[in-house]
């Protein structure tokens, strides 16, 4: 597998459009081998997939689906649970002990995976709001900034993570926490506005299209 080379978003603290952002080039190979050493499998799948992982209750989906993901996003995610901007005690641990080259190259193997998707049926009205939003309400399109397939973008110094395939149930559980305010670590938080626009059926809706994109 080929090295993935990304740039890393912008570090907490630093100006928009820093310098110092950093260009690494994660390797997939070595980055497998670190995911087992990090335990990353254990909550994620060893593919990143998290297909095979339950959580004590016989439910999949509690822990999102990695593999194909964006890798800048997910160096993100790693940096904001590290610094305390996303919570998750479990992920707080995890990313104190990771430093951001061992990431690189753990992100650019779960990016070189193929995500699987579950589809389970129609969703007309999360389609409707993920292709079109809905204006009278103010909410814009997803596919605005997470791609029309759901396939996630970079757009300048924001990453917009890929949401085709990611879990029904992970889906739904962050678009429930982005309303209450449990989740504030959108680009301006923009995902905290939306979200609150969205009633329940919305967001089961959105959860069920983008699961089987």
């Amino acid at each position: 597998m080929a090295a993935i080379a990304f740039v890393l978003a912008t570090p907490v603290g630093a100006q928009q459009g820093s310098r110092n952002a950093t260009t690494f080039k994660g390797d997939p190979v070595a980055g497998k081998l670190k995911a087992e050493d990090e335990r990353c499998q254990e909550c994620h799948g060893h593919d990143g997939n998290a297909n095979d992982i339950e959580d004590g209750i016989g439910n999949i989906g509690k822990f999102p689906r990695l593999a194909g993901q964006l890798p800048s996003y997910l160096m993100k995610q790693i940096r904001d649970f590290r610094s305390g901007a996303r919570h998750n005690d479990s992920m707080f641990i995890m990313a104190r002990s990771l430093n951001d080259r061992d990431a690189a190259d753990i992100f650019a193997y779960f990016a070189s995976q193929k995500i699987a998707s579950e589809k389970d049926g129609e969703a007309p009205l999360g389609r409707r709001l993920y292709v079109q939003g809905d204006a009278a309400r103010g909410i814009p399109a997803c596919a605005s900034c997470h791609g029309e397939a759901g396939q996630g973008q970079q757009v300048g110094d924001a990453s917009y993570p890929r949401l085709a395939g990611q879990h029904r149930r992970y889906v739904t559980k962050q678009l429930a926490e982005w309303r209450a305010g449990e989740r504030r670590n959108s680009p301006g938080g923009v995902m905290n506005a939306i979200a609150r626009q969205l009633s329940d059926n919305d967001i089961d809706q959105l959860a069920a299209y983008v699961a089987g994109l």
